[in-house]
This record gives structure tokens, sequence and C-alpha cells, in this order.
């Protein structure tokens, strides 16, 4: 460990915590080096509140952030990009690697903020801060499959929806390592628990089932999550998101089915939840950094969402 905020995971390979709202562990992005070459790669922006502790953790490892060329974001959710456009005024030789749906959202955030900003209310701009427009021509569209090489490494973008539709995941070729953005859910501190983020709009149960056997079948070594950190038992990890997810999905919409309101579905999976969590760990310690990683509220409007969409089709 560098300091209080980066992570060594190997040579050329760290993790910097981005102390969302001033709590470790929940958001973090990786940074990717090659040595004797100048050339770093960003996978993860995270929000704009966190961009000073961010470039700090950059510095920290002797690099400047100026010499970041590629940024990579898994997603257009404000965690993962938010604060893609403040970044590139630190970074001005720095191209935004994207999937293709999510490009224009980079370009133009209006209608993105606007649907944040009816699920966040009073508490967008403290959770999220500024969030300014991706000039195009540092916005790099990539397709599912194609292959990029940054930072001395092969890295193949995989087309991952489930928690978003315009999800990529990145595969490192020669490693075997994958950076998965949202697509296998959250785990944090190294626990045996994995959450998952079925954030509206676009949760989709049956694209994140087959996302899970996409990723199983380019059988990684380790999962680098960005929320949070790395591990390296990717099998029993695919599992428990598929357990957990099913059962969630599948307990909601019993209630939804008994027309159960949502104020009161999300007091019940919370109460569940975190008794869940503290049964495994052992303690309390997590329960807070989980709600700041995927908040019960958005699991029940996403799994709603998604429910009720299926019963009119």
């Amino acid at each position: 460990m560098t300091d209080t905020t980066v992570w060594r995971i190997e040579q050329g390979l760290y993790l910097i915590d981005q102390q969302f709202l001033g709590v470790p562990g929940v958001i973090g992005s990786y940074l990717l080096s090659a040595e004797n070459d100048d050339d770093l790669a960003l996978i993860e922006t995270g929000p704009t509140p966190t961009i000073e502790n961010l470039l700090s953790g950059i510095r920290s490892l002797d690099y400047d952030p100026a010499q970041i060329r590629t940024i990579i974001v898994t997603h257009i959710h404000l965690d993962h990009s938010g604060a893609a456009g403040q970044l590139l005024r630190h970074l001005p030789n720095a191209k935004v690697l994207v999937h293709p749906n999510g490009a224009a959202h980079l370009i133009d955030p209006s209608r993105l903020l606007t649907s944040a900003r009816r699920i966040y209310g009073d508490d967008m701009d403290r959770l999220w801060g500024e969030v300014i427009p991706v000039p195009e021509d540092q916005v790099q569209i990539v397709q599912d499959r194609e292959r990029i090489h940054v930072a001395g490494r092969t890295l193949m973008a995989v087309s991952t929806p489930g928690h978003a539709g315009h999800h990529h995941a990145w595969f490192d070729i020669d490693r075997r390592d994958l950076f998965t953005g949202d697509a296998a859910a959250v785990r944090l501190e190294r626990v045996p628990y994995v959450r998952p983020p079925t954030v509206p709009p676009e949760f989709d149960i049956e694209l994140w089932r087959q996302t899970v056997s996409t990723m199983r079948s380019l059988a990684p070594e380790r999962l680098h999550l960005t929320h949070f950190g790395s591990f390296d038992d990717p099998d029993w990890h695919f599992d428990d998101l598929l357990s957990r997810l099913h059962y969630w999905y599948g307990w909601v919409t019993a209630r939804l089915q008994q027309d159960t309101d949502e104020e009161t579905l999300v007091s019940e999976l919370r109460a569940f939840g975190d008794d869940e969590l503290v049964k495994i760990t052992g303690s309390e310690d997590l329960v807070e950094s989980y709600e700041l990683a995927t908040a019960y509220y958005m699991t029940i409007q996403g799994m709603s969402r998604y429910w009720r969409r299926s019963q009119r089709t």
C-alpha cells in the first residue's frame, strides 16, 4: 500500500480509492502503467466531487496525471464516469473510451442528468457535483470484442448488459484480469458477500444472467471491481452474485404481486439485507458502505420497473 488511498495490486496495476463522501472502499479507479513507458491508462473516473482524491492518488505514485492518454469508462452512470468532463481539464491528451450507446451521453449529458435528478432529488449536487460535457473529439467509441493496446497490455471490450445496456467489462487477455465495472456487482473489503446493483432504468435480469455466462466463458483469474477491489475467486463470486440476484428478485416480485408499496419494500429489504450482511461478515462496519455503493431504494426501483415492464409484454 502506497498511502491511505492507493494500493499496488501488482507492478503496473494500482487501485485508487476515491474516498466517496469521505468513506473508504466504496468507489475505485484502476491506474495501468508500463515499465519504461510514459503511456498510462485509467479505468473509471468516479464522480466529480472526488477528482482531487483521484489526482492525488495518481501523483502519489510519482506520475503526472497529464501522462494519461486513455480513460476507460465501463458505463456512463455518474459514479463511474461523472467526472470525465472535468477530469479532461487535467488530462488534455486523453481520450475517453466508451460503449456506443453511452457516447452521446458523455458529449451531451443533459438527458442523463435530468434522469438522475429524478432519482436523487435534492441529493444530486452533493453526490455527483457538476457534470460537464466531454468534447466530442475526445470520445472514442469501442465495439464489443474490440481490442486496444495500452500501458503494455492488450484489453478487450466485452458487452455486459444487465446492470445497464451500455456496459462494457474489459478483459486483459494475457493476464486474464477482468475489469468488471458493475457487471460483477458490488463486493467490498474482500468479504464473501456480493450484492447486485439493480438500478433503473435498464436493469434486466435475463440479460444479466447471460452476462455472467459471458464473463465465465472468458475464464478470468481475477476480477477487478469498481465497488471495490480485486478478487481471485471468480467462480465463487459469480455463483454468489446469481444466487442473491435471483433470490432478491423473486422476493421483490412476490411482494409486488401483493401490491406492497415502494416505501415498505425498501424498509423490508433493508432489514433483510443488512441482517444478512452482518451475519456473513460478523460486523456492522460495512452496512453504510454497501448502502453507498448500491442503495436499497434504487434496488427496489430497478426491480419494480423491470417487473412491471415484463408484465406488459
